[in-house]
């Protein structure tokens, strides 16, 4: 085939297009230029498509002898990913902006220029695993990025490549150094790729503004004043600008958020459990929902946050019924469904978080909806 091969500049990126080359493909490396500001350099693992990237990847391309060039998407990385995050945050929602670059970016816009221009598919560095239009989780579980591809449609499926989801990220290293890679021992990067300072409160703060409100209990009493809803997630327990713990000695965590009246509500790690997530934009990888209840694994956070559960298709939404209570579950990020065969690494589908139930017993929920 003839594949495109997105390069961050990063090792898994620079072995996955060389293993494309390897499978006997017709291989164009590209890097996404998506900051604003071309010139800035990365800071240690924080940050990414910066200057120092785009260099790395040139040389990774030349190593390989594949063409390669630079393709500017910052405008559209701003307007999908950096603005919708803002606005995400402004909404008291958290949202996971790799879901987002995923979904809008590399597998859409890059996707979609690949392909008007001649190629069959798109290759990355990312660590899952794809065969048939399944979508799997990759071998490294520390590494395993199925959560943050979940949200591709099965269309976006067909036309992507992960060479590297079966394979340890310590063997990507030693393959790197081996194909005389220069990024073998390159940082992963971390955090957010466009706020490499790590803060994001301070970058939500300039782009918001101050919008005051209060912190308060469940009781309604005002504990403390804040500057912004955008300073705050579901499950935050430290920043939250309190004298103490709660008058049992408990440490006190973020149960509610609204953004309309600027509140934001503080309880006991009890508050956080929920046993039921209400999903909005549901998408299916086999290309259609289920019909009917499904027995699935669901995942609320790219790093954790399972429980076996119940998932239902209702239009284009789907509701979650938790078999086991999760806690920290936020408007704004995803709950990916696996199937629970013994492996439990089929990837269902997905939905972007609208609301959640919290469940005085495990079988019936409140009407207390966050």
């Amino acid at each position: 085939m003839r594949v495109l091969a997105a390069m961050s500049g990063g090792v898994d990126s620079a072995v996955a297009a060389a293993r494309a080359v390897d499978a006997g493909h017709e291989v164009v490396g590209v890097h996404l230029a998506l900051s604003a500001s071309p010139g800035t350099l990365r800071t240690g693992s924080r940050g990414c498509c910066s200057k120092e990237d785009a260099g790395d990847a040139r040389r990774a391309a030349d190593v390989l002898g594949i063409p390669f060039y630079v393709w500017d998407f910052a405008d559209r990385f701003k307007e999908d990913v950096i603005d919708d995050f803002v606005a995400a945050y402004a909404a008291g929602e958290t949202p996971n902006p790799c879901l987002r670059c995923n979904e809008k970016i590399k597998f859409s816009a890059l996707a979609d220029r690949a392909v008007a221009l001649g190629f069959d598919a798109v290759v990355t560095g990312h660590y899952a695993r794809l065969a048939d239009g399944v979508l799997r989780r990759a071998v490294d579980a520390d590494k395993d990025q199925s959560y943050v591809l979940a949200v591709l449609t099965a269309q976006q499926l067909s036309r992507a490549m992960f060479p590297v989801g079966d394979t340890p990220k310590p063997r990507i290293r030693e393959e790197a150094a081996e194909r005389g890679l220069a990024v073998a021992n390159k940082p992963d990067s971390h955090d957010i790729c466009f706020i490499p300072s790590g803060d994001t409160r301070a970058f939500l703060g300039a782009k918001i503004g101050i919008r005051p409100g209060a912190v308060v209990d469940a009781d309604g009493q005002v504990l403390a004043e804040h500057d912004g809803v955008h300073g705050f997630t579901i499950g935050q327990r430290k920043g939250l600008g309190l004298p103490g713990p709660a008058a049992d000695g408990k440490p006190r965590y973020v149960t509610g958020i609204d953004p309309d009246s600027g509140t934001v509500r503080v309880g006991s790690a009890e508050d956080l459990r929920v046993w039921t997530v209400h999903a909005e934009r549901a998408i299916w990888t086999s290309g259609s929902a289920p019909e009917g209840p499904i027995e699935c694994v669901a995942q609320v956070r790219a790093h954790g946050g399972t429980a076996p559960a119940v998932a239902e298709a209702v239009g284009d939404e789907v509701v979650v019924r938790l078999r086991e209570p999760l806690t920290g579950v936020a408007r704004g990020q995803a709950v990916v469904l696996y199937r629970p065969d013994p492996k439990g690494d089929e990837v269902i589908g997905s939905g972007t978080i609208s609301g959640t139930r919290a469940a005085v017993t495990s079988d019936a929920g409140s009407d207390a909806a966050r």
